[in-house]
């Protein structure tokens, strides 16, 4: 077993699904899908077209394959095709890997110098009828959100001059837009980074330029009604560390964190940075503002949480160290102080991949769930423990609770559905992969979001195993083009 709660070895397992491209129709269901869904749920896995050019590299440098379950009339059908990147296209040209090291250029076949080397592998979302295949270190790659069938790298008809575009884009529910950033925006490891709007139409209505205080991994971040929100944590890198093959990204214990804060009608000289002591997070739960003080919500860690990126000085991991929990930071754009205003810890079940229901981004939310590391329940022996159950937290009741998957399974991002467009927040449902390590298969488990402790109302199951994915996001049948 891994030292560290999760199982190394789930990121390292070949799934059977491996480079399977397919369309599935009338999935085997264990009990009842609910009739009243009808739309489609998306998610991504990096899965390597090609061998990759060296074993010393993290599993998150794979080719992204879009994975599409369909819902409709209490039936579900799975389509799952590859995103055909630049970097595919070019390789599947010449037959073999060309790009090398997860975002490595130093290690590429020269052949391919100046390329998009993109993978396109994180987060699918769909906005103006649209598919984006999102990477945080590439732009948006455009697909057809029925077929799956890649039309390309987009920059909003030229109105994009960054170089990157968030895979942690959201929808502000009130205007419609996609809401997004991107950092390294002149180049890898540059300082520059910009905040985006996309209007539904498709049309980039802003471009707001803005200098992180040092490069990070800024993989996520908040939207609020008045503001957008950046955390940067000390998952820092440097062109010594690619030169040397070193991971990309390395935990420095060194270095503080900060939390910039924009207003969304602003400009990028009027970011206010707000800093904090070392510690790490990584996904954001929500944030929301009441006049200009803005609560942001995100697990949060002591130490490094992603043993594939190690410390910069060597350190060894620290498991308790790396357990994250939900927690709120919340400061004052109007303050005088540059510090936290408080720090708030929500929850006492560790874990990561949180999501509430997302017509809530922005805006003071009552529900979030995610993956839960329960290190009290066993586990199939020579599996290792993994993020094995989902939480649920009530934040007007405080009630928490939680639903385990089973010894012998590890579970994906959860995603809440809701039960109708116009259904109140939280009332709805929670899908969410839970794969057997032990048959080495995947299910889709459908469970009410507010009776999670109650088990699935549903199984939808594959025949084979899924490999890890990263996000997945549901759109209703309205969100997506006819035919």
């Amino acid at each position: 077993m891994s030292h560290y709660p999760v199982d190394i070895n789930y990121f390292l397992v070949p799934a059977i699904s491996g480079r399977m491209e397919l369309d599935l129709s009338d999935l085997d269901v264990e009990g009842e899908v609910p009739a009243q869904l009808d739309g489609a749920f998306f998610r991504m896995q990096p899965d390597p077209y090609f061998p990759r050019t060296t074993d010393e590299d993290v599993y998150f440098n794979g080719d992204g394959v879009v994975g599409r379950f369909d819902f409709s009339n209490g039936k579900v059908g799975f389509r799952q095709r590859y995103a055909l990147t630049d970097k595919l296209k070019l390789e599947r040209k010449a037959g073999r890997a060309l790009f090398g090291r997860y975002r490595n250029p130093l290690t590429d076949d020269p052949s391919v110098k100046g390329a998009i080397r993109g993978t396109a592998n994180t987060t699918p979302l769909v906005h103006g009828k649209k598919l984006y295949a999102l990477k945080e270190d590439s732009p948006p790659l455009v697909m057809d959100a029925n077929s799956l069938a890649t039309q390309g790298y987009t920059d909003f008809n030229g109105r994009m001059k960054g170089q990157t575009f968030s895979a942690h884009s959201k929808i502000d529910p009130e205007t419609g837009n996609l809401v997004s950033f991107g950092y390294c925006q002149t180049g890898p490891l540059t300082l520059d980074c910009t905040y985006m709007e996309v209007s539904p139409a498709g049309e980039l209505l802003k471009e707001v330029w803005f200098t992180a205080p040092y490069y990070c991994m800024m993989h996520d971040f908040g939207v609020t009604k008045d503001y957008v929100v950046f955390p940067v944590v000390p998952m820092v890198s440097s062109w010594e560390r690619l030169k040397a093959l070193k991971p990309h990204f390395g935990f420095d214990k060194t270095l503080p964190i900060y939390l910039g804060v924009l207003p969304r009608n602003g400009k990028g000289e009027d970011i206010r940075w707000f800093k904090a002591p070392n510690q790490n997070a990584c996904h954001v739960i929500n944030a929301f503002n009441v006049g200009t003080k803005i609560h942001f919500d995100i697990p949060v860690s002591k130490g490094n949480g992603l043993w594939f990126f190690p410390d910069v000085d060597g350190s060894p991991f620290s498991a308790p160290d790396a357990m994250a929990f939900p927690t709120r930071w919340t400061v004052d754009y109007a303050s005088k102080s540059d510090e936290f205003e408080s720090v708030k810890k929500l929850s006492d079940m560790g874990g990561e991949f949180p999501r509430i229901d997302d017509r809530y981004i922005s805006r003071d939310h009552r529900y979030a769930w995610w993956l839960v590391i329960d290190l009290a329940k066993p586990f199939t022996e020579g599996v290792g423990r993994g993020m094995n159950a989902l939480g649920y937290m009530d934040y007007r009741t405080g009630r928490q609770t939680s639903w385990w998957a089973g010894q012998q399974y590890h579970m994906q991002e959860p995603c809440f559905v809701p039960r109708s467009p116009g259904a109140p927040e939280g009332d709805g449902y929670i899908v969410v992969v839970v794969d057997n390590v032990v048959t080495n298969l995947s299910q889709l488990v459908i469970l009410d979001a507010q009776a999670i402790d109650k088990g699935p109302i549903a199984r939808v199951k594959l025949p084979f195993r899924l490999r890890a994915g990263l996000h997945g996001n549901w759109f209703d049948r309205s969100a997506l083009p006819q035919g």
